[in-house]
């Protein structure tokens, strides 16, 4: 007895509850994220909330999983029905379209072990846009009393992020009347009883996906509030008091801002107006709010509301206040000449690399066999590996002592048709005044089924080191678009552009890669084509 008293506090188990309804597409990934732990002492628990989909052939697959199934009653009494079945003294609540990290649970427990006071722990999270097929991390580290921080807004985030002890649950279960927020309530409530604890490590991912229960945000904001507001006689003292004021200020902003921005795109994309968010947000404008009412329509013509929403939304959203004319800060940016002439190389290298080198790694599995590259091979070296066969070099003159290929590639009639699996043409066609010619020899080489990387300028200055006087273009999606379809097939042809106005500033003033943040770069406006890359199949 004493032997397992002993082993419960130095190795508890920790049971992970996933409930799940209708997102059995989802579940795998969730149950084989807890079996990857390097953590071993764990149940998982899967509630069926009273799926009609195929959650319980999911769950049937992983003999390590205990199936719960209960008639559909909502996500709290999903979770608190996994609580009633666990068996470990710390608890974990996955849901069922998330998955955490492998080391999620040795990080929480040495947490847990190393502050016994503590009722729960949480840490940081990676949001993971599925539609985008990006990621960014959400990093947070409170100091100081919980429950204020709490007040003010949910600094956790991420249910899976947090690991109870069950303890807690003799006081507070989930609020099963609250379909949304009812983690935030439950936060709230043991927050303002108990200590707890906020890390900076990364524990979880949580996938954005169309079906979020988050994705209504009039609903969200109308159920953050009353949950907030069941706090107001809770409080005490005035850092509380004013926590609380903060909280209603920050979540109202918060929504609003998510719903002003949906409004805008809806605008501004010709997609149909949702007039729920008008009216939701007018009623925060008095006096346009009576405007609307009189002429009893909040479904006005287009070119109306274009008119008169960005004002309002351009007042709401910080981030998004243009300076009017005349009042631009230029800063660091007030100079006639570049930081850089060498693209950068001497800050830390040039940001377009960024695009170019993500696409090529999105790539790599086609770069094989055997592979041509222009000036060197290290793209083909580096994407391809033991994949290559043999790897070619192109280059123009007899200068280059590593080139296997002497020629220009517009006119190569020496490079036999049909020999090439993969042709690596980086940052090249711009300097080919010829470049149809170019892309009509790439086409003859490659061998059916070979592939073309390409990826081109759009904006840029022209390089002022030797291959300036060769610079002859940039170019659009719709120009190599065009280009690439006289020779392959269009349902062959893939093309994505990358960049955005601020990257495309710190391009031109010659910024390193090191000065811009990856969230920077990450931002898409197709206006500001900075790179555009291409593959396509012969």
């Amino acid at each position: 007895m004493i032997e397992q008293s002993l082993s419960e506090i130095t190795n508890p188990v920790v049971s992970l509850i996933i409930p799940c309804y209708n997102q059995g597409r989802f579940l795998s990934k969730a149950i084989e994220s807890v079996l990857l732990q390097t953590y071993k002492n764990f149940e998982i628990i899967v509630i069926d909330d009273g799926s009609e989909d195929n959650t319980k052939c999911v769950a049937a697959q992983y003999p390590e999983v205990k199936y719960v199934f209960q008639n559909n009653q909502g996500l709290a009494a999903a979770r608190n029905t996994g609580m009633s079945h666990s068996r470990g003294s710390l608890l974990v609540f996955l849901d069922s379209d998330d998955w955490l990290i492998p080391q999620a649970l040795e990080i929480n427990v040495s947490y847990i072990l190393s502050h016994p006071e503590m009722a729960f722990v949480s840490g940081s999270y990676m949001l993971y846009y599925e539609n985008e097929n990006k990621a960014r991390e959400v990093v947070r580290e409170v100091k100081g009393d919980p429950y204020v921080h709490m007040l003010e807004g949910n600094y956790i985030g991420m249910i899976a992020t947090v690991m109870f002890r069950k303890w807690v649950f003799n006081s507070f279960q989930y609020d099963t009347s609250l379909k949304v927020c009812e983690d935030y309530d439950l936060f709230l409530k043991i927050a303002r009883k108990y200590s707890a604890i906020q890390h900076d490590k990364v524990i979880a991912v949580y996938r954005i996906h169309d079906k979020n229960l988050s994705g209504n945000h009039i609903r969200m904001l109308e159920t953050v509030l009353n949950v907030l507001e069941k706090q107001r006689n809770l409080v005490s003292g005035k850092r509380e008091i004013n926590a609380l004021k903060n909280g209603y200020s920050n979540w109202n902003f918060y929504y609003c801002a998510l719903m002003y921005e949906d409004l805008l795109h809806q605008l501004f994309n010709g997609k149909k107006i949702n007039g729920s968010y008008i009216h939701a947000l007018l009623r925060k404008n008095k006096k346009l709010y009576l405007k609307f009412q009189q002429k009893r329509s909040f479904h006005l013509m287009r070119n109306q509301l274009k008119q008169i929403l960005p004002d309002i939304i351009l007042k709401r959203l910080v981030k998004s206040i243009t300076p009017g004319p005349g009042k631009v800060n230029w800063g660091d940016l007030n100079v006639t000449k570049p930081f850089s002439t060498e693209f950068a190389y001497d800050r830390g290298g040039p940001v377009d690399r960024y695009y170019i080198e993500n696409f090529l790694e999105k790539q790599e599995a086609c770069v094989a066999g055997r592979v041509l590259e222009i000036g060197d091979n290290e793209y083909s070296l580096r994407y391809g590996g033991s994949k290559v066969i043999k790897s070619d070099i192109l280059h123009v003159d007899n200068t280059n002592p590593y080139a296997t290929i002497i020629g220009d590639l517009a006119d190569a009639p020496q490079i036999p048709d049909n020999i090439f699996d993969c042709i690596i043409l980086t940052q090249t066609l711009h300097l080919i005044y010829d470049y149809r010619g170019a892309i009509e020899t790439c086409h003859r080489i490659l061998k059916p089924g070979g592939i073309l990387l390409l990826t081109v300028p759009g904006i840029s200055h022209v390089g002022q080191d030797q291959w300036g006087k060769y610079w002859q273009w940039s170019f659009t999606n719709n120009s190599i678009s065009r280009i690439l379809n006289e020779f392959f097939p269009s349902d062959n042809v893939n093309i994505e552009t990358f960049g955005n106005v601020l990257i495309a500033t710190a391009f031109l003033y010659g910024l390193g890669l090191p000065e811009v943040t990856k969230k920077q770069l990450d931002a898409f406006d197709p206006h500001y084509q900075v790179i555009i890359a291409a593959s396509a199949v012969k």
